[in-house]
């Protein structure tokens, strides 16, 4: 695990229906998506939505398949995109994901904290 990222429990649906699994994610807010083994996400019934490329932390260039699932934290239920990771790799807890649910990650105290409200500047 890089220094400054933590684990923090996730639960994972096809639909928000459920039914839902429960995973260790790692917090990454150097990921951009939310990454979940392939053989957990297709256990579930995800289908895969479209491919895209991804440059990981060593350089190379891969791609992979991604979804929108339904992600639950603390008991709150948000649809995000997930990408299917290699059966055997850590489940990551990414950035959209994060923003989604208006959660900012405190690593310090390794926890899951509230964003402050974001107002709308203009409307019309």
């Amino acid at each position: 695990m890089r220094l400054g990222t933590f684990r923090y429990p996730i639960e994972i649906g096809a639909t928000e229906a459920g039914p839902f699994v429960r995973l260790e994610a790692v917090v990454d807010t150097g990921a951009a998506y939310s990454w979940v083994p392939k053989a957990v996400l297709i256990q579930l019934g995800v289908v895969p939505r479209e491919r895209r490329r991804f440059v990981v932390a060593d350089g190379r260039v891969i791609e992979r398949d991604i979804a929108i699932v339904a992600a639950r934290l603390d008991g709150r239920t948000q649809p995000t995109v997930c990408v299917f990771g290699d059966d055997g790799s850590e489940v990551l807890l990414g950035a959209v994901t994060l923003e989604e649910f208006a959660l900012g990650a405190d690593p310090l105290n390794q926890r899951l904290v509230p964003l402050p409200q974001l107002y709308l500047l203009r409307t019309g």
